[in-house]
């Protein structure tokens, strides 16, 4: 998948893949069509930090759960 292309379904792509790493349960609240390709780089940054990082304290993912909701409210 080429990610350096912002399109919608890029942003499902990366959405999904956040959500499955961080084990989400209110995972069906942040559906990929409640962001905009305005605010691809910013999601890309939150799936490259979720994808590289192997273990995430709570208090990262929830600052990172806060700033998804804060793209989603903007979308």
């Amino acid at each position: 998948m080429d990610l350096s292309l912002k399109t919608p379904e890029n942003i499902e792509y990366m959405i999904e893949e956040i959500k499955t790493k961080l084990r989400m349960a209110s995972g069906a609240a942040m559906q990929s069509s409640a962001f905009s390709v305005e605010q691809y780089e910013d999601i890309q940054d939150i799936y490259n930090l979720v994808r590289t990082s192997n273990n995430l304290s709570i208090s990262q993912v929830e600052a990172l759960v806060t700033e998804l909701g804060r793209l989603r409210r903007q979308a």
